[in-house]
């Protein structure tokens, strides 16, 4: 599993879930906090937890950094993702709305682009040569 920090997880949920096309894999609310994991759809096995900065793995001084630096996009949160038509999926993303960070570039290992989430979260998207 890998985890991200998020500052409202309905908004990470429009757009992992609305834009990218990732899937719920569990969403339940634990009374302490919201326990909320997504997935590419068929890979259950390889979840995201959308995480609000806070208890119980913070103290709130510590969950206010996380916020501020999350909101400067220096919190250092990246994901990764495979595509097989790297050009297809940034014109299908750019047709949701979603901002990149740069375009689709031919590099050594293949072709890749880059985007942001709305909490300044890092996303690679890239088609492997091969």
């Amino acid at each position: 599993m890998s985890s991200i920090f998020v500052l409202d997880q309905d908004e990470a949920l429009d757009f992992y879930v609305g834009k990218l096309g990732l899937e719920v894999n569990t969403d339940q609310d634990l009374g302490f906090m919201r326990w909320l994991t997504v997935n590419v759809p068929g890979q259950p096995d390889r979840t995201i937890l959308l995480e609000k900065p806070g208890p119980p793995s913070m103290d709130e001084a510590t969950a206010e950094r996380v916020r501020e630096l999350l909101t400067k996009g220096a919190a250092g949160g990246w994901l990764g993702f495979n595509t097989d038509d790297a050009y297809r999926t940034f014109e299908e993303l750019k047709a949701k709305g979603v901002e990149f960070t740069d375009e689709p570039t031919e590099r050594p290992y293949g072709i890749d682009f880059g985007l942001r989430d709305p909490f300044g979260n890092a996303i690679r998207v890239r088609q492997v040569a091969g």
